[in-house]
Order: structure tokens, then sequence, then C-alpha cells
């Protein structure tokens, strides 16, 4: 199965030849060229993920052919390579827009694993600018688990798949639900957003399904519903764990024939209509106190996309907190310049209940209040934050030889995990809930580490 398509442009044929042999083993499909007059007439005729461009060619430079390659396709990653008297070249290589650099010789291991993530952040740009032409909102984050969900997003956004997306409140569910509708083909019809828990029972079916004329008391017009309405677009279902188990037979239903009854009649609708769904619930936890449909569970999560809680993506942190500054400096008219070292480091020690939410809506009130200047540690900790008194710093004895880091960091979460199973006496379901983490985040942390408390 073809991985991508590589173009190299070399003046050298053994580095040419080297290149491609590697990278065809390897399963890219590879497209070379002598010169960068005919790497420009190469881009016309088909599309490349990433650019590998030499430095020194006749004719046209690396850095002038980068120039023009990054003007003619923005999301195309480039990686120039060098020698190595010319590595300080590089530096206005990556200005010009380069993803990285490779020094002659190169080691085949380095080139596969940059290849990957040249790869990898050329679909990311690809799919951020189609999103951004179509209006689709802008999903922050660098983390691993993040770069998962921006991968299963680009592949399932071409396809009529259901997707079940699931995440604590508050990190972006309905972000990814418009960023999928808007990066597929449905994307010139309506999303229809239905939050299932904030709509009582009584009045969710009609909103659902429509009613027609006299179906109950105050219908007094016949009404069409969410599903008539997403005709041929998408419907959002939130918070899909608040839905009785009525409607869940007959969501059921639509999911299987795309065909419904509005209430209070007889007739048949048929739709065509793609399905996300969202919940901040445990849907298995649901399902063995009997308050979810299993079958409507395998229904509905085809593809699931789990989207982490902000605790677990510090590193993302400093990226949303300047896009946020950014946005609420110019919504507001404020002049904060950015965070202190001090104050960026307390926020990324947050727990973040609210998650992404909670931390823009902090951002937006420093902005207001603050108005100006750069944001300190005081600024943060005595107005804004109320930290939990449950939560405590680990108790952890610096020797004066020092300590390692990652194994005194990896040891205080397997405290962390035993003392939880052996609370929840090995239920997995709760101690992830005690945890404030996802069962099957927990579950392979489990894994990981061997820990074996129960098998609930």
């Amino acid at each position: 199965m073809e991985r991508g398509r590589i173009l190299v442009v070399d003046d050298d044929l053994v580095v040419q030849n080297a290149l491609q042999r590697l990278l065809e083993s390897n399963e890219y499909q590879v497209t070379t060229c002598n010169s960068g007059m005919e790497a420009l007439q190469a881009i016309k005729d088909q599309e490349f993920s990433v650019a590998f461009v030499d430095f020194k060619m006749p004719q046209m430079s690396g850095l002038e052919l980068i120039k023009r390659l990054k003007k003619a396709k923005p999301s195309m990653s480039i990686i120039m390579i060098t020698a190595f008297g010319e590595i300080s070249t590089s530096v206005e290589a990556m200005k010009l827009g380069a993803f990285h650099f490779m020094t002659k010789p190169f080691d085949n291991e380095e080139v596969l694993e940059l290849v990957n993530s040249a790869v990898e952040q050329s679909h990311q740009s690809y799919m951020a600018q189609t999103a951004q032409k179509r209006g689709a909102p802008e999903i922050i984050g660098n983390c691993p688990a993040m770069k998962n969900v921006f991968h299963l997003i680009n592949r399932v956004a071409p396809t009529d798949c259901t997707v079940l997306i699931t995440g604590e409140s508050g990190t972006g569910k309905e972000l990814v639900a418009r960023a999928i509708h808007l990066s597929s083909p449905r994307a010139a019809k309506p999303l229809v957003p239905v939050n299932c828990g904030a709509i009582p029972e009584n009045l969710l079916e009609s909103e659902l399904f429509g009613h027609v004329k006299g179906a109950f008391t105050g219908a007094v017009y016949s009404r069409p519903g969410r599903f008539s309405l997403a005709d041929n677009g998408t419907i959002f279902l939130d918070e899909i764990g608040d839905m009785s188990p009525h409607l869940q037979t007959k969501l059921l239903r639509v999911l299987q024939e795309q065909a419904f009854e509005p209430v209070g009649s007889t007739k048949t609708i048929d739709v065509n209509v793609r399905v996300v769904a969202a919940t901040n619930q445990n849907l298995f936890t649901l399902i063995e106190e009997k308050k979810f449909r299993q079958d409507l569970y395998y229904r509905l999560n085809v593809i699931e996309i789990n989207l982490p809680p902000l605790r677990e993506r510090v590193e993302d942190i400093p990226l949303l907190c300047n896009r946020f500054l950014s946005v609420y400096n110019c919504r507001l008219r404020g002049e904060i310049e950015g965070f202190t070292d001090e104050a960026m480091r307390y926020l990324q020690g947050y727990p973040w209940k609210g998650n992404v939410r909670e931390l823009e809506n902090l951002i937006e009130r420093l902005v207001v209040l603050k108005g100006e200047g750069i944001i300190g540690l005081d600024d943060v900790q005595e107005r804004f934050m109320n930290i939990d008194p449950e939560i405590k710093s680990p108790q952890i004895n610096m020797p004066s030889e020092g300590i390692c880091f990652r194994t005194a960091v990896s040891r205080f979460e397997n405290d962390l995990i035993t003392m939880a199973l052996q609370r929840t006496h090995g239920n997995k379901n709760k101690a992830a809930d005690l945890l404030r983490l996802n069962r099957t985040t927990l579950v392979e942390k489990i894994k990981r580490r061997r820990l074996i408390m129960g098998n609930s």
C-alpha cells in the first residue's frame, strides 16, 4: 500500500538513486528530478507530500526552489539536503518554510523517521488549509494523542462512517464533529447539532424526528425534525448517553435503514444522513446498567475518536494559551504580550477539570482584567485559580546524588493507579473515574505496567 508521494530533487545521481531505493522499499512512491525546473514541472502533474531538495544545484539554488515550491504547494513538507559545511544554510531554509534538513552522508533510519513525520505534517497542513477554506474550527495540539485525533479525522472525514467522539466535557468534541463535516463531501449541506442531554425526554423525539399536526397537545401544525433538516448532511448527537431507551430504539432503526416516522404519523420518511455522536460518559458502564443498548453502541462506534483531557496533554498548553491570547487580544483590544515562565509552569501543573474550555475562559478573563503587559504567576495564582484541596504535590525525597526524573514519575503514576485499583477492589471503571481518566487510557497504562487488580 502506498504511504505517500515523495519528490527527490538532486543533480547527484548517487544520492538520487539511494533515496529512491530506500523510500520505495518502504512503500513510498518516488519521483526524481535533476533540477529545480524539472521539479516545478513535476508538481503541476501530480501531488507530493514531501520533497527532498539539494542545496547546491545548477540553474536554480535549493533555497530558491524551496521558496517556489512552498508558494505553489503550501502544505508540502520540504526537507533540505546539505553537506556538513553548509549546515548554516539550514536556518535560512527553515525561514523559507522547510520542514527540516538532512546532512550528507545520511542514516537510513533517520531518513525514514524524518519522512514519516514530514508526511504526517503535510497531511495535517492540508487538512487545516482545507478546513479553513470551508470555515472549519481550528483544533490545536501537537502531542501524540492529538496527532492521532488529526490522523483519524483525516481518514474518516471523506467517508460516510458513523463516528463516536468520546472525552470529558470541555475537550472539544463539537469542534471535532464540525471538522469532520466540513472536511467531508457533505460540507455544502447542513451540520445539525442536537444536545440530547439539554432537551427534555418528552420533547426530544419530536425534535429528532418531527411531528404531524395533532400528534399531541400543542401540536397545532406539522414540524420537520432535525433528521429531516440534516438530509444529505450530518447530524451531531451530543451527549448520546443521556438518550432514553425508547429513543435509542428509533435511532437504531435510522442507522440501519436511513428511515423513520414522525411522531403521530405512519408515513415513513427516507433520509440520507451521516451520524456523528459524542459522549462524556462511559457507555460500557451504561450498557452494564441496562441504560444503553449494546447494539446501538456498536452501530455508533464504527470509528471512535477519543479526545484526551487537558491534564494528559500538558505540552499543548503553551500552544493553546498563545492561540487564545491572540484571539482575545484582537477581540477585546487587549495588549497582553505573553506569559512568564513561572506562570506557564503553573498553568501546566493545574488539573483543568473543565479542560480546554476552562483554559479558554481563563485567558479571556485575564485579557479583560489585566489588559496589558505580561501575565505573571500572581495573575493566574491569586486571582483566578482555586486549587482543589484534594490535589496535593507528591512527597518525593531528593537524594544528594540526584534522582532519575522519568523513573520517579513512573513510580508515582504506578502508585496512583495501584491505590485507585485497591480502593475500587480492582474495578477499572471506578478506578478510571477516581483518576479522571478514560477507561481505555487506564487499561493501556495497566497493561504497560503489568498491574493486575481484578478484571472488571
